[in-house]
């Protein structure tokens, strides 16, 4: 394409960038037989030169990115306290920890079980940062192991700590059982090598429903919901939320941004 005829379709783009607004503001410059030959022009160049469609769609994806954590960012600052402060959640990390990483998860679910051995890895890496695990048995009316799974943990972390925690929770994933194929010797099993104890009867149902409103409050519609933020001082452009599976290079990234 000629010079003349790129510089044509650069002011044509910039011309209909807002058509609306730019009806408003002023007529059209172009007569109605320049408007049309601006248009072949245009569909020429993209034609022969596809790199800027790719580009431009590059460029639209990120700001919709962009746009979609400012939102998640900002529903996170008005839940601070539910993140981060709820004595029945377990937690994992010092209590001066600057860094804290919140996981929604379902011991049923493929994609928790993908990122299980990712947050290990994470959680070596980081042993600074507060783990936060928030039990969301999403699929508990699908697979009844669901909910008995998240039960049991909650029940481990009130016996053990978050030692006994960690096991019985490393131990679930380790089975490979998900999907439906948890068992409840899986659950026995793991709930063995925490050193849990049968007590009487719990009621964890206020917790998983706090957990399940809080979830529906930040926009997380499935598992797993990763959340990585400061411990105070939090602000959008150092929180992260990741509303799915995400490799353990992105939450290390999102762990050094938090940190900053």
């Amino acid at each position: 394409m000629k010079r003349t005829n790129l510089s044509l379709f650069i002011v044509a783009t910039s011309c209909f960038v807002n058509p609306v607004a730019q009806a408003s503001a002023q007529p059209s410059p172009f007569t109605p037989e320049q408007e049309a030959r601006i248009g072949e022009i245009a569909a020429d160049y993209l034609v022969a030169h596809p790199d800027v469609l790719v580009t431009v769609s590059k460029k639209l994806q990120e700001h919709q990115l962009q746009r979609e954590q400012l939102r998640y960012a900002g529903r996170v600052m008005n839940n601070q306290r539910e993140l981060l402060n709820d004595s029945d959640t377990p937690v994992i990390g010092p209590e001066r920890a600057k860094v804290a990483v919140i996981t929604f998860f379902d011991y049923q679910c493929v994609f928790c079980s993908k990122l299980a051995p990712a947050l290990e890895k994470v959680m070596q890496t980081y042993p600074d940062v507060r783990y936060v695990f928030k039990e969301l048995p999403i699929f508990g009316d699908r697979w009844e192991n669901s909910l008995k799974a998240a039960e049991r943990g909650l029940s481990v972390w009130k016996q053990k700590g978050a030692e006994g925690y960690m096991t019985y929770h490393r131990a679930i994933y380790r089975t490979g059982h998900d999907e439906g194929r948890l068992s409840a010797d899986d659950i026995s099993e793991a709930s063995r090598q925490a050193g849990w104890m049968d007590p009487r009867r719990e009621d964890f149902t206020p917790t998983l429903s706090r957990n399940k409103e809080l979830a529906g409050k930040l926009g997380l519609t499935g598992t797993p919901g990763i959340i990585v933020m400061p411990v105070s001082g939090a602000s959008s452009q150092k929180i992260t939320v990741f509303p799915g599976f995400v490799p353990s290079e992105k939450l290390q990234s999102a762990i050094e941004k938090a940190s900053r």
